[in-house]
């Protein structure tokens, strides 16, 4: 498995290439935002990943917030049954490059690796 950023237990980890990448996105925004990191029913497999940057005073009280050395990711308590354990890599791969998910909870994921079914 891919190294975590911190080996403190978060319900959704974060290797060292995309806390760099969300960094550098969210500086591209020109502001400080959180990244909210949910699932939805669609894609391949049953449920696909989703993330954005959202304003931090647009959280609800019910999120569970990861604090990354002040970068916070938020997800909804619905979400985190499905992702708790979640590991958020990042990769330059010329093909099949971008962001990967390596979630325990998946009991077979797509081969786009954006979709997950449990």
């Amino acid at each position: 498995m891919t190294e975590a950023i911190k080996t403190i237990e978060r319900g959704i980890q974060l290797t060292p290439n995309a806390f760099k990448h969300i960094k550098m996105l969210q500086e591209q925004q020109g502001k400080e935002l959180c990244l909210r990191v949910g699932v939805r029913q669609g894609g391949c497999s049953g449920m696909s990943y989703m993330m954005d940057f959202e304003e931090p005073d647009h959280l609800n009280d019910s999120d569970e917030v990861f604090d990354y050395d002040g970068f916070q990711i938020v997800c909804d308590p619905k979400s985190l049954l499905y992702l708790y354990g979640l590991v958020l890599d990042y990769s330059n791969a010329m093909i099949g490059g971008g962001f990967e998910f390596t979630n325990p909870n998946a009991a077979q994921t797509c081969g786009c690796g954006k979709s997950f079914g449990v």
